[in-house]
Formats: structure tokens, C-alpha cells, sequence
């Protein structure tokens, strides 16, 4: 293979980073027009409607929590209060991390509805007799015994009716991040009402995502095994609904997710919707009907989780919820991005290093393509060797362009080279490193963790600048002239391998060639410093092999 032709492997491997979703993704009008063939006519039930009317407040989360009356909760990954007006989840800290790499302050997720970053979740019971009351967001329920929520504690809370119906709520959690409520309607009436569970997720304002490509940040459900991903833009313009049999909806982050699960066997109606405010919400298609005295039930499961894999694989399993593994966004290549993690989790646990995890799974990548490798080395080997005479002929026939591929294609058959070979085993690694990619950016595992020296955040790109002298000099150079010492190293590994394959003939074309290696620095410089290490130390075991097959065919042929 031809330096061009390494070069435009290397091309592509960048390119299908941004280009990804254009080639591989179907298109969002393809996956809404096989859902709305799919879907059967909506019942006229609906969940109760955001109350748009509520004003934004510019007060502190403090004195917005302090409005209401409120039952706290903790455990060992969570901690936060319910507010009892509404019953609301609105107050939420995952305890085990941290905004900032040095910093101190949690990560804070939900917050009260009347703050202008609002993130809450609702559960109930909706009715379509208007002479009978249902709680609401503005209901005030009452504590029945235990007024602290933990782990094999769970609280109750309890309302009635003018007309005679009690409502409770059985709210419990786990050691995790797993919320359970347990909602009855007991009826002390002589007559008999219809009633419809549901439970909503409300986000007041969409947050800064990350605008990836890669990465899906925003409303999310699995519904008969189909998984919806739709962003925050793409709501603001048209409502999706949904009827299912079974699934599951939420709104994700890159980190983070919040979702609910309908009880299980029960048909169901999702939306998702803007109005003022983002909404994922299901209500069941089918009443429940309650007789005369006589009491029903209804279970709702609420994952309010950092998307840890083991934690989001362990609810899957656990509570067999089809696909809610894909609350983490593996893409794609999921088969490859999702054991590469396990993969380097495991070298992880072995070395205590993920920088290092990283560094063993690449040689385990190389030694995988090994044998593909050689086969491609030793072609380009012998290219090189025979590059005096394939610039003899022509120059000989440069006037002859078709006499002349006919001489260098008895060339490459003399010698038994296949100029395309040196392709293949390039074009069959991109997927991994599309993947070492993937997995370094969403994977709350890669977060904040360290590998040696001044690399604090695998999955931040190197904080240093050739500029700067990487640090040497006092002076803080803007972010686009961040190109740190791990991206430039990449750049000379990728420099000194283009040294050892063949030169193109033509000298503009070699000079092209050659800042090749300093547009890739600039390109990646921005990117994970996880995935610069991998393609650096990549680099350095390719050359390491191609140097040694070029110098046993260089004998050979000497020879």
C-alpha cells in the first residue's frame, strides 16, 4: 500500500467520527413514519397537562425547596427530599460525584418546579369523571407514620377525597438509585370509577448539551423493543406519542438519566412533548376500575441513575426491562464499543490505571491483527524496495500513461505484491478506534479519572500547549490553541510511520503528505486524551512491527 492510500485510511478513520451518524443512522422522518404506521388510534385519555401557567421564580433552590413541606431520603448514592405538595421528586444529589475534577460541590440533578432550571417527576392517578377529584401537583398529602425515606424504610403518604376515595402512596428506594411507588385508590363509595396510572418527567429548560454527533442528549423510551430517541429541538416542533405494551421512557444526559418504568403487562400511552416545559410521560390505555369498597393498586419503577454500566445493566436484569441498557447511548458499533469496555474494566481492576487499561488494550488490538498486519507490512515492504524501479518506468513511459500501468501491474505480479492489501487491515481497525472513542465519551467510568503526569481526565483532552511551552512559560493560551504534548506526540508517531511507507512519485503530492500528520494533531487535539494515547501508542507498536518486517524484506531481496 502506497503512502496515499495510508494516508486516506487515516482520513477516514477521523471523518467517520463526524460523518457517522450521516452514513450509518437511519434517517428521524424514516424511524417516526414505521412508528406511526405501527401506532393504532390514541385513546382520548391523557396524562394531566403541564400547568404552563405556573411562573418561574427568581429565587434561590433553597428557598424554593422551603415552600413546601418535605420527607428526606438517603443512600449510600443518593440523597435529596420529596416535596409532599404534589409528591413530588424534586430535590436530588448523587453523592459520589462532583461537577469538577478538584471541586467539592455534588452533582445536582433534580430541582423544584419553580426554579428556572425545574427537573421533577410526578406520579398519579388521572380520571375522565370531572365530578371526581384526583390529586394534582398542587395537592398536599399527609405522612402516615415514618417520615424519613432509606433503604427498608419506606414512607406512606395519604389523601381523600370530598367524595369518599383515599389515595396512598407506598415511595420506597434501594441502596442505589432505584425508586419503587406503590399507589392504591381505595373506594368507600357504593359506586364504581375508572382511573388511569401514570407518571411524568418535567424539565423546565433543555440544558447545554454536548452537540455530538456521537451522543444522544435529551427525551428516550424503548417501546415494544423499538428504542425513540428524540432531541430537545425535535420536540419544540412536533409532539411524539407512542401506544406499547411494554418499555420504558426518560430524559437523558451524557452522565445521567432519569426514567420510569409502567408496570409490567399493562398497555400504555407515551408522549413526549414541549409546552413551556419538556414532558416524557406514559399513561395506561386501559382503566382501572375500582367496584364499590373495594381497592386497587398500581406499581411504577423510577431510575433516577449516573449511568454506571454495571448499575444500569444490573436494573436491566434485575427488574427485566427489556433494552434498558441502552439508556447508555453504545451507538451503533454497539457490539464492539460495549466489550471494549468490559475489556478495559477489566485491565482496570487489574492495574488500577485506566490510562494503563487503555495502553494493554491496545496491545491486545495489535496482537489481534497481528498476523493481518504483517501480511500488509511485508507488501509495503516490498513497495518500497521497488520504488527505484517503479519511478525508472515512469519515466520511462511517461508519455504512455496505459503502457505504463501495464508495467507496473507486471511488476506487482513478478513480485507478488498487491498494492491493495495494505488497506485492509487499516480500514478493519477504524471501527476500534471509533469505538476507544465512543466508549472514553460516554462511559461515567472514564470520568474524572487519571492516568500519569499532567493528564487528570481521560476524558478531557491534554489541558497543555505546545504554545506555552506546555507550561513553562506563565501564559495561558486561548482554547484553540490547546494543543497539548500527548497530541503532539501522536503527530510525530504518525510522521515518523509515514517515513517508512512508500514516497508518492509526485513531489507536490509528497509535500501534501507530509503536513498530513500536523492537520491530524490540530484536528485531535480537542479530543479525549484517552483516545490520543491509544492512537499514540498505537503508532508506536505499528512502526515497531513495520520496521522489522521492512528490514527482514530489504535482506530478503539483497539476497
Amino acid at each position: 500500500m502506497d503512502s496515499k492510500n495510508v494516508i486516506a485510511a487515516i482520513s477516514l478513520s477521523a471523518a467517520v467520527i463526524i460523518l457517522y451518524s450521516l452514513f450509518f443512522a437511519p434517517s428521524p422522518q424514516d424511524l417516526k413514519q414505521v412508528q406511526e404506521e405501527k401506532n393504532q388510534v390514541l385513546e382520548t385519555t391523557e396524562a394531566p397537562s403541564l400547568e404552563v401557567e405556573e411562573k418561574v421564580l427568581e429565587i434561590s433552590r433553597s428557598e424554593a425547596k422551603s415552600k413546601n413541606q418535605r420527607v428526606e431520603f438517603e443512600n449510600i448514592s443518593m440523597k435529596g427530599s420529596i416535596s409532599l405538595t404534589g409528591s413530588t421528586i424534586d430535590d436530588l444529589t448523587f453523592k459520589k460525584y462532583t461537577e469538577t475534577l478538584d471541586g467539592n460541590d455534588q452533582i445536582i440533578l433534580l430541582n423544584p418546579r419553580n426554579l428556572n432550571n425545574g427537573y421533577y417527576i410526578e406520579t398519579g392517578w388521572a380520571t375522565n369523571n370531572e365530578n371526581i377529584d384526583v390529586p394534582n401537583s398542587k395537592t398536599i398529602w399527609e405522612v402516615v407514620g415514618n417520615n424519613k425515606l432509606s433503604p427498608n424504610n419506606p414512607i406512606n403518604l395519604k389523601w381523600e377525597n370530598d367524595q369518599g376515595i383515599i389515595f396512598n402512596k407506598k415511595i420506597s428506594i434501594d441502596d442505589e438509585y432505584l425508586f419503587t411507588v406503590d399507589q392504591s385508590i381505595k373506594n368507600t363509595t357504593e359506586k364504581k370509577y375508572n382511573f388511569y396510572p401514570y407518571g411524568q418527567i418535567i424539565r423546565n429548560t433543555a440544558p447545554e448539551v454536548t452537540n455530538f454527533y456521537i451522543l444522544h442528549e435529551g427525551l428516550l423510551g424503548v417501546f415494544d423493543d423499538q428504542l425513540v430517541e428524540q432531541d430537545y429541538d425535535d420536540i419544540e416542533e412536533k409532539k411524539y406519542s407512542v401506544n406499547a405494551g411494554k418499555g420504558w421512557l426518560g430524559i437523558t444526559d451524557k452522565y445521567w438519566i432519569t426514567s420510569l418504568i409502567p408496570e409490567k403487562n399493562k398497555e400504555f400511552k407515551a408522549d413526549f412533548e414541549f409546552k413551556n416545559k419538556f414532558k416524557a410521560n406514559f399513561i395506561e390505555r386501559n382503566p382501572t376500575t375500582v367496584g364499590a369498597n373495594e381497592t386497587k393498586s398500581n406499581n411504577i419503577k423510577i431510575i433516577i441513575a449516573a449511568k454506571e454500566v454495571g448499575v444500569i445493566d444490573g436494573y436491566a436484569e434485575k427488574l427485566k426491562v427489556d433494552k434498558f441498557d441502552l439508556a447508555i447511548d453504545w451507538g451503533w458499533f454497539y457490539f464492539i464499543v460495549k466489550p471494549l469496555f468490559f475489556a478495559i474494566d477489566y485491565f482496570f481492576k487489574i492495574s488500577g490505571n485506566f490510562g494503563i487499561a487503555i495502553v494493554l488494550i491496545t496491545f491486545c488490538i495489535r496482537l489481534a491483527f497481528f498476523p493481518l498486519s504483517n501480511y500488509s507490512f511485508r507488501s509495503m515492504a516490498k513497495m518500497k524496495v521497488l520504488q527505484p524501479e517503479m519511478t525508472r518506468l515512469k519515466e520511462l513511459h511517461k508519455e504512455d500513461k496505459v503502457k505504463l500501468q501495464q508495467e507496473m501491474m507486471a511488476l506487482y505480479k513478478k513480485e507478488k505484491i498487491n498494492p491493495l492489501s495494505g488497506c485492509l487491515p487499516i480500514l478493519i481497525q477504524i471501527p476500534f478506534f471509533f469505538a476507544i472513542y465512543k466508549m472514553l465519551f460516554v462511559t461515567i467510568e472514564m470520568r474524572h479519572q487519571p492516568f500519569f503526569g499532567w493528564i487528570k481526565d481521560l476524558s478531557e483532552r491534554d489541558p497543555t500547549s505546545i504554545f506555552n511551552l506546555f507550561g513553562i512559560i506563565p501564559w495561558d493560551p486561548p482554547s484553540f490553541l490547546l494543543i497539548g504534548a500527548w497530541p503532539c506526540l501522536m503527530g510525530v508517531s504518525m510522521y515518523l510511520q509515514q517515513k517508512l511507507n512508500p514516497t508518492p512519485p509526485d513531489p507536490i503530492q509528497a509535500k501534501i503528505f507530509m503536513f498530513f500528520p500536523l492537520f491530524l494533531t490540530v484536528i485531535l487535539a480537542p479530543f479525549p486524551s484517552g483516545l490520543v494515547i491509544y492512537w499514540t501508542v498505537n503508532n508506536v507498536l505499528t512502526m515497531a512491527q513495520q520496521y522489522v518486517i521492512i528490514k527482514r524484506t530489504a535482506v530478503k531481496t539483497v539476497q
